[in-house]
Formats: C-alpha cells, structure tokens, sequence
C-alpha cells in the first residue's frame, strides 16, 4: 500500500493555518480590489475538490488503498480553500464566498475511467503549481503571496503523489496504464495548441448539465479563469512552457522513454495501439 507511507511523508511537511501564515504582515495599501477578487474566485474554485472527492471515490471502489489516500488530499485541497476565505474574512470580509456560491460547484461527475482521471488530475497539479507560483508573482500584497506559495508546493507533492499510483498502475496492468497516460498526457500538454488553460476545473464533465457542466461555468463570473489567466497573473508561453516541461518529464521518467516535445509523446501514444508482435518485429527491422 502506498497511502501510509504517502501520509507520513504529507504530515511531515504540513502547514499549519495558524501559525504558518504572516497575518500580522498584512498591508491593506497593497491589495487591490481585483486582487482581491480573484481571491475570492480561486476560494471557491478550491472547494469543487468536494464533488471531485466524490468521484474519485466513487470510481475507486476497487482500490481502497488509493481511495484512502483521498482523505489527504480531500483534507489539504478543502484547506486551500479555507486558507484563502479566512484571508478574505480578515481583510476583505465583503468578498467572502458564501454557502450558496461554494455549493454551486458541487455537482456530480459522470463515471469516466479511473485511470484517464488520475492522469488529469495528476497533469492538473503540475498545472496549478505554476498557476499559483505566477500568481504569487503577480500579486503585492505579501500574506496573499505567502499563501499561494505555499499552496502552489502542496501542488507539487499531490502531483508526486499521483505519479507513485501511476507507477503502481504500470506495475499491474502494464500497457493499457500507458496507454491510458499517454493519451491524457497528450490532451493536457497541448494548451499552447487548443488555447484553453486545460485544467480538471475547467473541462466538460455531465453531459446532461452541458454547458453548465465545468466548474468554471459555475462560478459567480464563469468567464474569470480565462481572465486571470490571460490579463491578470499574465500566464505566458514562457510560464505555460513550464508545464508542458514538467508533464513531459514526469512522463518521460515514468513510461522509461524521452520525451522532448508533444509530438514525441504523441508517437509513443500511438506505438502503443500497435500490438507488441508487431512492433517487436519493426523494431528488429534494420535501419
């Protein structure tokens, strides 16, 4: 089982909402109100990890490990979502998400296989961790910065340990995980190409709730996320190009091939549809 040695290496490094977090350095004169504002979204944006906590459970049934391991994950996400409502409801108590905004987006996901989703969520966390990185950047105010710093390295080990069950994945079920890796891998290193921010949140997910199926779609502003990303925290090729680097080196360290570029994964992609008499045979063919 990897969910002990997983929640004791979480525990290790956990931080604590009270002491953790540099209230008294507040200064009011550096938080602008659209700063603000996107606070305020990315609060409730964090807690759509409730209805994504319920599907993993529910798609999970087989795997209690994995499905254990969500309690973690379920605990640090919703606390990203605190930690962001207790800044406003210190600083700006007027923009606090209210219960009817939070539970908007909840709502259910249609079933889709397991495998495909951990590969999202797993290139989704390399996602943020650049997301919040920039926008600590972007940000003045210094508890606003020091808050998404910390967020954005709790990304960053989710991400991790969603590659351990992906390695887990590989070991049992060989190449239909890396086939299912691949495929996803492909879609969320793309953005560049399909000019969407590909994140969990912002994908379609009910096909009977269509439009209104993505999390974005359920925001107060369902518009806000394409904004921030693009005229506010400047999310630009330089920064997107940190993602698709760390996708294709996870990638690559974890189906024990190099992946330099998209198209490079894409290939493997597609070997892997090739039945494996087949590409031994090609394999063997001289050059």
């Amino acid at each position: 089982m990897l969910y002990p040695k997983i929640f004791r290496q979480l525990e290790a490094v956990r931080w604590n909402m009270a002491d953790d977090i540099p209230w008294d350095s507040f200064d009011a004169s550096l938080l602008t109100e659209e700063q603000a504002l996107t606070v305020k979204m990315n609060a409730i944006t964090e807690w759509s990890a409730l209805p994504a906590t319920e599907m993993f459970l529910r798609d999970n049934r087989h795997d209690s490990d994995f499905s254990a391991f969500m309690s973690v994950w379920f605990y640090e996400e919703q606390k990203h979502s605190l930690v962001l409502m207790e800044y406003l409801r210190r600083f700006r108590p007027d923009l606090v998400p209210t219960e009817q905004e939070l539970h908007a987006v909840r709502f259910d996901f249609d079933p889709a296989p397991y495998l495909e989703t951990l590969t999202l969520h797993f290139c989704g966390e390399l996602r943020l961790t650049q997301w919040y990185q920039c926008a600590a950047q972007w940000h003045t105010e210094p508890v606003i910065r020091h808050i998404y710093r910390l967020i954005s390295h709790d990304e960053a080990r989710h991400g991790g340990a969603y590659l351990r069950y992906m390695q887990q994945a590989i070991a049992r079920l060989g190449d239909d995980a890396r086939r299912a890796f691949a495929k996803v891998g492909v879609l969320m290193a793309s953005a560049g190409r399909t000019g969407q921010a590909l994140h969990p949140t912002n994908l379609h997910v009910n096909k009977s709730l269509f439009p209104n199926d993505t999390v974005q779609s359920r925001l107060p502003d369902p518009g806000w996320l394409e904004h921030w990303l693009d005229q506010q925290i400047q999310f630009d090729r330089s920064w997107e190009s940190k993602v698709v680097g760390s996708i294709l080196k996870k990638l690559s360290t974890l189906l024990g091939e190099s992946f330099d570029t998209v198209q490079a994964l894409n290939r493997y992609r597609k070997s892997l549809n090739v039945p494996a008499a087949d590409r031994g045979s090609a394999a063997a063919q001289p050059a």
